[in-house]
């Protein structure tokens, strides 16, 4: 029987109005379920208000104090991952088309919203915002333990503030794409791999844009 501590401990950490039934987070699960997983997973559902959701994060983090760590944050939950990352020397972030301004890109959000996966109704407020901005990381103390990947066709963010900001870490820069970031299965080996110290990339190809509406 494998020793599950020897096993790296992913926790996916989702996106803005979104939850653990996102498609990646089903991709994930899917692929990472079976006994012999090179991996085991976590998928919380974190609160809207950001101080809550790190302090959820922190605490799965500090149960698993000694398991190698890597968050897969996505949008939102990239942002997230790169504060945490930033708290604790001992974790690994794979960010999957993450937000580097959540503050700015939400302030045009601000009042009655509705997550699309639970159907939980909210008002966002000014104090999100705020607590957003507590968050926010000026600079990384170690890009090694970054591994970026974006989608250029991203409508919902400009992927180059992502590739500035984390400019001297590892990156995925795929050409089209969507900010829901197309054929993600394909990259999670590549996660997988990033976990365990490893850094195997795919070759790159070129996605269609998804155009909506």
């Amino acid at each position: 029987m494998t020793n599950t501590r020897h096993k790296p401990l992913l926790i996916y950490v989702h996106g803005f109005n979104s939850s653990p039934d996102s498609w990646k987070a089903q991709q994930l699960k899917s692929l990472l379920s079976a006994a012999d997983s090179p991996a085991d997973l976590l998928v919380p559902s974190l609160s809207h208000w950001p101080a809550e959701a790190v302090r959820q994060l922190g605490l799965l983090i500090d149960a698993a104090w000694d398991r190698d760590i890597t968050l897969i944050g996505s949008s939102l939950g990239g942002f997230y991952s790169t504060w945490l990352t930033e708290q604790n020397p001992r974790l690994r972030s794979v960010l999957v088309n993450p937000a580097v301004n959540p503050d700015r890109l939400l302030a045009d959000w601000l009042g009655e919203n509705e997550n699309i996966y639970t159907h939980e109704r909210y008002h966002l407020t000014r104090e999100h915002l705020k607590q957003l901005q507590a968050l926010r990381v000026e600079q990384l103390q170690d890009p090694s333990r970054y591994l970026l990947l974006v989608q250029t066709a991203d409508e919902t963010l400009d992927y180059r503030e992502a590739v500035e900001k984390y400019q001297q870490a590892v990156h995925y820069v795929q050409p089209g794409g969507s900010h829901g970031f197309e054929a993600f299965d394909r990259l999670i080996p590549a996660v997988v791999a990033f976990a365990q110290g490893r850094v195997e990339l795919p070759p790159l190809i070129s996605l269609p844009e998804v155009v909506e509406g």
